[in-house]
């Protein structure tokens, strides 16, 4: 795993640093929990808040050999900023632009007979084929074919391979709870893959990848590894979910140190109510910080009375509502000076709060902590490495 960065000043108002030494290590870290598998890095919903595009080239110098994007505009945002080699997308809409996916040859996902009408007149008019991953929905009842439909779907889309229209490169689906071990839904997708992908192939489908790991299906389900897995949040460092152990048990660094710089500390008496609607009152006389963080910048109103902060070298918890640019932290009387920093949360090093912590505070998961984190708060990347995957230049894979 990576060395514990160097601390860093202060910042003006707050920054996000990611840590992309510690996400090349997990993306290795992944790939040897799924050796005989390529692996596909998830960047999508910009890298799951810590940057898509020096996100991406980390995971490819790591090894990883594909990646994911939600939106074919992610996808294209990459094509445009120089990444090569493989990138898959999934989330395609009607009038979206498959021929744009074709010209910059993205792997794009189809679920269903209207996404293959419009991608095999794309590739008509592009004169190239397209491309596609037929997917299937074997349990999540999200995006997918269903399974009395896939047969069309395979026939229609082996008749657009005959007309060079497509290359059908994959055959894939989504796990609804594989960070639930034992859920006895993931013996069932398991067996109605393995069946839809025999009926696919039967048909005439030679697939170059079949895939419905995710990232916790990659650590705890080997059986479901196949040619490749997608990692998604276990590359930034996050725990899938508690029940599948800390980052540090599942042999994983996180990425992204959260920190602000406390903007006032002020002497309050007894009785003094902190921020809207008085829901936290001082109970003596105290000290206050600012930490100029709010909902707009991503951090849970949810978390209000709850969030946890390291501040002079003490845990506090947001006093009262946090507001839409900033919350208060009861120092309990310390005084720390204006511009010491504020710790909301990181890989906990140095005893700071987890995305995790964040999670629980919150009612919700530490997917949503990292990934809400707004564009107003500036990702500082560290350990950029000069053999990070140039532009237009594909990754090296260590086999």
């Amino acid at each position: 795993m990576s060395q514990t960065p160097p601390p860093h000043p202060a910042p003006p108002r707050a920054r996000a640093e990611i840590d992309l030494a510690a996400l090349r290590a997990n993306v290795r870290a992944l790939r040897a929990r799924a050796p005989h598998s390529a692996l596909m890095a998830v960047v999508k919903s910009d890298a799951y808040g810590h940057g898509m595009v020096p996100c991406a080239r980390a995971a490819l110098d790591a090894g990883a050999s594909w990646l994911g994007t939600a939106t074919p505009q992610e996808a294209l945002a990459l094509r445009a900023a120089g990444v090569g080699g493989r990138i898959m997308c999934w989330l395609w809409t009607p009038g979206d632009p498959w021929r744009a996916g074709i010209e910059a040859d993205l792997d794009m996902a189809v679920s269903g007979m209207w996404a293959l009408r419009e991608v095999t007149a794309a590739a008509r008019e592009a004169g190239r084929p397209a491309r596609i991953q037929l997917k299937a929905d074997t349990g999540l009842g999200r995006n997918g074919c269903q399974p009395a439909d896939w047969p069309a779907l395979v026939a229609a889309a082996r008749a657009a391979e005959d007309e060079g229209l497509v290359a059908v490169t994959g055959l894939w689906s989504h796990f609804a709870c594989a960070d639930e071990p034992g859920h006895p839904s993931i013996d069932r997708q398991l067996h109605l893959f393995r069946d839809m992908v025999d009926h696919a192939e039967k048909a005439g489908v030679e697939p170059e990848v079949r895939h419905i790991a995710n990232s916790p299906a990659t650590l705890t389900l080997p059986e479901s590894h196949f040619d490749l897995v997608r990692t998604g949040i276990a590359m930034y460092g996050v725990s899938p979910a508690p029940e599948l152990g800390t980052p540090a048990e599942l042999g994983l660094r996180p990425v992204m140190t959260l920190a602000a710089s406390v903007a006032l500390v002020k002497h309050v008496p007894a009785g003094h109510g902190v921020s809207y609607g008085h829901h936290y009152v001082t109970g003596g006389e105290t000290t206050l910080g600012l930490v100029p963080l709010g909902y707009a910048d991503g951090i849970p109103r949810h978390a209000s009375g709850r969030g946890p902060v390291l501040v002079g070298g003490e845990w506090r918890r947001v006093a009262g509502r946090v507001a839409m640019d900033q919350f208060v932290v009861d120092l309990g009387g310390q005084t720390v000076d204006e511009g010491a920093e504020a710790l909301l949360f990181g890989p906990g090093d140095r005893g700071e709060p987890t995305a995790e912590d964040w999670a629980q505070a919150a009612g919700t998961i530490a997917y949503e902590i990292v990934t809400r984190i707004g564009a107003r708060v500036p990702r500082v990347h560290l350990h950029e490495q000069p053999h990070d995957p140039a532009p237009g230049r594909p990754a090296v894979v260590d086999e």
